[in-house]
Formats: structure tokens, sequence, C-alpha cells
């Protein structure tokens, strides 16, 4: 599935959409270049979890964890990552058990990770749209993603 966000707004508002459908243990992976949305996307995935903390981009320090909302949110930037080892040491998907795991960059490590996840890919267009590619895997292909949209 392919939606197009014309603006950063209607990025916001999938993400909010998407939050809606979560559930405990869900993990999604956001790949794409530099600047393409994905801790933009995470920020609305946050807002429509009811996360009240300012959401801050993971890269200089790898994880952040927001607890205030519906489901807890751990954010992960895997982007300086050497191998899935350094991934597996700092345990994100213990940590996010009980919540949700979005891993930027993650498309470096899908292999490594549970067959349950929904990948996005993120392509900026020349006029500044978004088209965000919706990849579900297991039991992420059973799910009314059309809800997203």
């Amino acid at each position: 599935m392919e939606i197009r966000c014309p603006t950063e707004a209607d990025t916001a508002a999938v993400a909010r959409k998407l939050a809606a459908t979560l559930r405990p243990g869900d993990i999604i992976l956001l790949a794409g270049g530099l600047g393409v949305g994905k801790t933009l996307f995470t920020t609305g995935l946050a807002s429509g979890l009811g996360i009240e903390e300012q959401v801050l981009s993971p890269s200089f320090v790898l994880v952040r964890h927001y607890r205030s909302g519906f489901l807890p949110l751990v954010h992960v930037d895997v982007y300086r990552l050497g191998t899935a080892n350094e991934f597996d040491d700092l345990e994100v998907l213990d940590l996010g058990v009980d919540g949700v795991v979005v891993i930027e960059w993650g498309d470096a490590l899908e292999a490594e990770l549970p067959e349950d996840h929904l990948r996005i890919d993120f392509v900026v267009e020349e006029d500044g749209t978004r088209v965000l590619r919706l990849l579900p895997s297991g039991t992420w292909a059973e799910r009314d993603l059309g809800l997203v949209a």
C-alpha cells in the first residue's frame, strides 16, 4: 500500500491513524534516506498514542523511551550501529515488549528481527511530497491497514 503525503501534517496524520491500530509488542521499521520524515512520522505516532513528551531524534543516544501514552514507545535509530550484535546489546525488543518499537533505518536489521513487523519505506518526490510504502510482514498482513490511508 502506498500513501501520498503532500505536507508534513499529512505525514503526521497517517502516523496518528496507524497508532490507533497498534498493539503491545508491535515493531515498526522506518526506511529511507536522511531527512525523509522518519522522526516526523514517529512524532505523529507518539501523538496518536497519547504521549505527552516531545519526541526527539534518537540519532546520538540510539534509544529513547516514552512512557506517558496508552502504550509505551521505544524509538531507536540504528544508523550508527555496525552489527546486529550491537543492536541486540541494546535489548530494544525487551524494552518494547509491552509497547511499540519504532526503528529508524530498520531495513538494515530486517533479517534479524521477528517476522511480525511493519516496514514503512519513505521516498520524497521533487515537489516535497512524501510517499509512504507500507510493507506488512507476518501477522501484520492480516491487519486492515486501509484504515491508515
